[in-house]
């Protein structure tokens, strides 16, 4: 399958009342288990991906590393790759398209794109990120590559629950090119069932506590459902358990 065949078909699998889930990987011995066990899609989790590298969430992981983690990832699956790319890594324009064109070259149908300042304050205005949307869908038509633009906005994160701008937003995003909107931090039934039903672009939630299950969530009209860094999250708690539950050495110990 070509790589914008595996685009099309990611973004197919968001289906408003159907939402597609997300278990989402780290590297790529992660995402070959999640292949395994049956996903039907690929994505990363930028905190996850940070994390097993030893660094914080926040684009502190340096794009040379996350691209090499990528290329592993999208050479080792052949199920469509979408990544959590944060910001872009640039505030300039010009740098962000030749960021995400790299990200294609390396075989990536997606991406998540937020609205936040990732090394500054607040989110950027609407117009602006707009702008940054369609200078991410000018480059991914450039490579004649459908790239699946999930648009990312943290108002849930930073004014608290605020319907209007998020729909506000939403309407910016899709006109600028974006292919689904990412809400990470709403977890109210009535608010998640407002804006699925007001959005045009496919609506994705993260899974957090007080979010409504996957089957309720699909009645909301919720297409995609992430995990984001719960499954590295379980799994280094898992991997804690088992070392601790190692007997104890003493000569072990005193090397």
């Amino acid at each position: 399958m070509s790589q914008a065949e595996k685009a099309k078909e990611f973004a197919a699998l968001h289906v408003k009342g159907n939402p597609v889930i997300l278990y989402n990987a780290w590297d790529a011995g992660s995402a070959k288990a999640i292949a395994e066990a049956g996903a039907k899609a690929i994505a990363t989790s930028s905190w996850s991906v940070a994390a097993a590298q030893g660094y914080s969430d926040g684009e502190d992981l340096p794009i040379a590393i996350a691209e090499q983690i990528v290329a592993r990832i999208a050479s080792s699956v052949e199920l469509p790759v979408s990544v959590d790319f944060e910001g872009g890594y640039s505030d300039d324009d010009h740098q962000l398209a030749a960021n995400i064109s790299k990200l294609l070259d390396l075989g990536v149908i997606g991406i998540n794109f937020e609205d936040r300042i990732v090394k500054g304050k607040g989110l950027y205005d609407i117009d602006r990120q707009a702008n940054r949307i369609a200078e991410i869908r000018r480059a991914a038509e450039h490579k004649g590559i459908p790239l699946f633009i999930n648009a990312r906005t943290d108002v849930f994160f930073r004014n608290s629950g605020d319907v209007e701008e998020a729909l506000q937003r939403e309407k910016a995003y899709a006109a600028a090119g974006a292919s689904g909107f990412f809400i990470p931090g709403v977890t109210d039934a009535d608010q998640i069932k407002r804006i699925a039903s007001e959005a045009t672009l496919p609506v994705n939630v993260m899974v957090m506590e007080g979010l409504p299950s996957n089957e309720k969530l699909a009645t909301l009209g919720v297409a995609r459902v992430s995990y984001g860094p719960i499954p590295y999250i379980e799994a280094m708690d898992e991997l804690q358990k088992k070392v601790w539950a190692l007997p104890f050495d003493p000569k072990r110990a005193d090397k």
